[in-house]
């Protein structure tokens, strides 16, 4: 009886998978992350804005990296999350709750399989796992920059683990899930993608398109950029739930130039009133006697 051995290769598609760190603070946690991800063959790590902008190369990183250096060695490190995710075209949050007006979670299981499918469905696609910071986690904002999210299930009232514990536990996952792919449809074996694909839109692409539609609602009167509720938010999670592809990015900012346009010719009375500093605040009925 022959059996597969127990230690497989890196399966091809978790070369184009990333996993970002925002704000981390313990060059320790980086360093175990890093050794957490190098065991399960992942190698692209992210750090944004991290306390210490030199943490992949801390002594305390890489004694807990335990032999990863080379990995720490390549660490992007980043100022912004938008930055780390420009050119990917799916990122998945990480987060032990929910957060408002965010997607609700998916198990690892169903994220690694959302991972895989975004993998297979065309070469140039990419991934970004995203964990957020020791004390918080992640924010509604950095969520929202996500189209999906993940928990990984645990007791109701203590279900939150340590920033390398839950990578460790994605990654195993994640790796899991791509040797059985593997398994399943012959290593290496990529079909052709079908006639009319169009693959999935950026995250630099999609960003550029939400402050164009931004730019477009204020010029029509849709959207007061001094009371502006949570129409962006809203309109983030919608647009979350239908991965765009590119071509789709491309005629929105078209209906977008258009929009804009329009309301740049014939302005809302409110809005020029305001730019001439004519405008003025609705008037205050006076109190009874």
């Amino acid at each position: 009886m022959t059996t597969k051995p127990l230690h497989q290769p890196n399966p091809e598609p978790l070369r184009r998978v990333s996993v970002v760190l925002v704000q981390p603070s313990h060059p320790g946690n980086v360093g175990a992350a890093a050794r957490a991800m190098g065991v399960m063959g992942l190698r692209q790590l992210v750090l944004v804005d991290p306390r210490d902008p030199q943490a992949a190369m801390h002594p305390e990183a890489i004694a807990f990296a335990s032999g990863a250096t080379d990995l720490l060695a390549t660490t992007r490190v980043v100022p912004t999350l938008e930055q780390a995710l420009a050119q990917v075209s799916l990122a998945i949050a990480v987060s032990a709750d929910p957060r408002e007006f965010g997607p609700l979670p998916l198990t690892p299981e169903d994220a690694a399989q959302a991972v895989l499918g975004e993998l297979a469905a065309d070469p140039g696609h990419a991934v970004a796992l995203v964990f957020g910071t020791e004390r918080t986690g992640l924010s509604i904002e950095q969520v929202s920059r996500c189209q999906l999210l993940c928990s990984i299930p645990g007791e109701p009232g203590y279900h939150s683990l340590n920033l390398s514990q839950a990578v460790q536990v994605i990654s195993y996952v994640l790796r899991r899930a791509a040797l059985h792919t593997s398994d399943a449809s012959g290593e290496g074996k990529r079909g052709d993608p079908p006639q009319g694909f169009s693959p999935h839109a950026s995250q630099a692409a999609i960003e550029a398109m939400f402050e164009h539609l931004q730019r477009a609602l204020v010029a029509i009167g849709f959207l007061d950029p001094a009371h502006p509720k949570k129409l962006m938010p809203r309109l983030r999670r919608l647009f979350g739930r239908t991965r765009l592809e590119t071509e789709e990015v491309d005629l929105l900012r078209g209906i977008c130039k258009m929009t804009e346009q329009a309301g740049q010719a014939n302005p809302p009375r409110w809005l020029a009133e305001r730019e001439t500093g004519t405008h003025a605040p609705p008037a205050r009925s006076s109190p009874k006697p």
